[in-house]
């Protein structure tokens, strides 16, 4: 997810309204919106299933620390506040997500994994106020490298969060723990942040590319649970058949269990 001017217009008054800008308003409102939300279905995921099996808390972790850099970002480049709003929901989200995994994942007490998340956020808050105020005194709030570099980290680093994840996948075979209706949504708001570029007239390559990437990435994760969780339900189903064999052969009268499973 990456926050810009052109997401701004949204949210911002327009003079004369064309097609081509009503079609651009349009999209990259619709990709804000899924921006804004598309951690939702993966907190109510961990949630309904009490568990995180499958879910990398790197993942959460390093996206609710790029919130560090991209609400540095709309901070600096004073957009307006729905947009810093949706900033920092997406940090807090996942960071939430994050806490889901340390009590789920790694068996931390309640208490902890509450205490634990909320100290993350606090020491991640304090440091983009750190930020965004050490630039603003030193009168860098101007300075085009100063913004390129919290424009693109956001996105390089979410990039970055999902290398995890991928591991996670390796590991386990299949695509379990993450909601593919989250991969689904993420996916989306670069699709109609791209499409947004279109309709511009000007196309941005830098937004093109790092908008690019989240769907890619996401596209990636969604393609390998299409492949990959089918032949993991036959394998299961499989595992599941020889058991049921052995138990039934085990079972019959004169069957020396031992020697009916080697057998088998």
């Amino acid at each position: 997810m990456i926050v810009n001017h052109l997401a701004e217009t949204i949210f911002g008054t327009m003079g004369a309204f064309s097609p081509r800008l009503l079609a651009f308003q349009q999209m990259i409102s619709t990709g804000t919106i899924c921006w804004t939300i598309q951690l939702i279905p993966q907190i109510w995921k961990n949630w309904r299933q009490g568990s995180t099996d499958g879910l990398s808390p790197w993942l959460m972790l390093i996206w609710g620390i790029s919130g560090v850099t991209l609400g540095t970002y709309t901070v600096l480049q004073n957009l307006n506040i729905p947009l810093i709003i949706q900033a920092h929901l997406f940090a807090f989200l996942a960071f939430i997500s994050w806490g889901q995994c340390q009590y789920y994942g790694r068996g931390r007490s309640k208490i902890f994994a509450t205490m634990l998340t909320l100290t993350t956020m606090a020491i991640t808050g304090g440091s983009e106020v750190g930020v965004v105020y050490g630039i603003r005194m030193s009168n860098q709030t101007r300075n085009n490298s100063v913004a390129l570099f919290f424009g693109i980290s956001p996105t390089v680093i979410i990039a970055v969060g999902l290398l995890p994840q991928y591991w996670e996948i390796y590991k386990c075979g299949e695509v379990i723990g993450i909601s593919t209706l989250f991969m689904l949504i993420d996916m989306l708001g670069g699709v109609f942040s791209d499409l947004s570029l279109v309709f511009k007239g000007r196309v941005d390559l830098l937004a093109a590319l790092t908008y690019t990437l989240v769907v890619v990435v996401d596209g990636t994760i969604l393609l390998l649970a299409l492949i990959l969780n089918p032949r993991a339900a036959r394998r299961r189903e499989q595992e599941r058949r020889e058991m049921e064999e052995n138990r039934i052969i085990s079972q019959e009268p004169g069957i020396d269990p031992i020697q009916s499973i080697s057998r088998v």
